[in-house]
């Protein structure tokens, strides 16, 4: 499944109404550990299709950033049935990410 580009508009409906659990990858342009962890999360992506994935760009959403205390980037959120259940900051291995889904 593609990566979605999450938003305050679409948080809602992608993230809290999803059916499946949701990875978001909170991320800017210009962070050196987020370009080295985004093929990761697109791999994640594309092999698990049991998990819906989305990147929040914290320079274009910085209230989703606020709402969840996001203070270092990349960070990366797990939400099951509508709440937030794990999370982990830092570029992480695939292994890790995938071990963050459970």
């Amino acid at each position: 499944m593609a990566v979605i580009t999450i938003t305050k508009e679409n948080f809602e409906q992608e993230v809290l109404r999803s059916d499946k659990p949701v990875l978001l990858d909170f991320w800017a342009s210009w962070c050196g550990p987020c370009r080295m962890l985004s093929p990761i999360v697109d791999e994640v992506a594309e092999e698990r299709t049991d998990v819906k994935v989305g990147k929040v760009n914290v320079d274009q959403q910085p209230e989703l950033a606020g709402e969840f205390g996001v203070m270092s980037i990349p960070t990366l959120l797990v939400f099951e049935n509508g709440k937030l259940v794990r999370q982990a900051v830092g570029a992480r291995p695939k292994a890790a990410v995938l071990d963050l889904l459970g």
